[in-house]
């Protein structure tokens, strides 16, 4: 596995998620130091903090609201006063709807494009002049196993049309970033041991995965060895729905 430099330092959001928390431990065994971020899920985030530490790394618990309009930027503030700089931005906000698609209200679309599309774009926005400044950075957004798939979703409409909204987006700032040594990839978890499944799946079918695959994901994607991988997709799904 290709190493970090040890003076990294990470934000990873929703790291008080099974996955958020997952990627944050996995970035400790690597970076000086990781912000842990949470909103309301206060004691989940002190145990990834924990873990960070007992990883070998500082860890920084910070509480923000990433739904408000300036809540990336209060947060990549706070920790840029705390730890210096951000290197590494983990977007692991991304709350799951299972709701059929002709009962969904508008504030479904709303808070679903929210807390998966603008909040990762508001970070995004926050951390570039940072990394731009210093010509490295990597950017590791969370999506969804079927996010290039453009399919029937009946059951998870605006989940899977806003994981697809940030695979464009992804890509974009790929292309827009490539020649200031700043990477922006997507992790994309499939069926997992933890977390929500489809309604009805036999989940003997599949090898499931783990939260730490998802982690080690996230790590060679934000290690100097992942240079050149940028715009890419990894899916971490076995051979679900392939």
């Amino acid at each position: 596995m290709p190493e970090l430099s040890r003076r990294r330092i990470a934000l990873v959001t929703g790291a008080s998620s099974a996955l958020g928390a997952a990627a944050a431990a996995a970035l400790a065994a690597e970076c000086s130091a990781v912000a842990v971020h949470y909103h309301s899920r206060r004691e989940s985030a002190l145990q990834t903090a924990e873990a960070v530490r007992s990883a070998g790394a500082e860890a920084f618990p910070v509480r923000a609201d990433l739904l408000c309009g300036g809540g990336p930027a209060v947060l990549v503030a706070r920790v840029r006063r705390e730890l210096g700089r951000i290197d590494i931005l983990v977007h692991a906000l991304g709350p799951f709807l299972q709701k059929p698609w002709d009962r969904l209200i508008p504030s479904d679309w709303h808070d679903l494009y929210h807390s998966n599309l603008v909040s990762a774009h508001g970070c995004l926005l926050a951390v570039l002049p940072g990394m731009r400044r210093r010509r490295w950075g990597r950017v590791v957004f969370f999506g969804y196993a079927r996010a290039e798939q453009t399919a029937a979703f009946p059951g998870i409409l605006p989940y899977a049309a806003a994981k697809s909204a940030l695979l464009l987006l992804t890509r974009t700032a790929a292309v827009s970033e490539a020649e200031r040594g700043i990477t922006v990839n997507m992790v994309s978890p499939g069926i997992l041991s933890v977390g929500a499944r489809p309604k009805g799946l036999d989940a003997k079918a599949y090898p499931l995965g783990t939260p730490r695959d998802v982690g080690e994901a996230v790590r060679y994607l934000a290690s100097d060895g992942a240079a050149r991988v940028s715009g890419s997709n990894l899916i971490v799904a076995g051979t679900w729905r392939m």
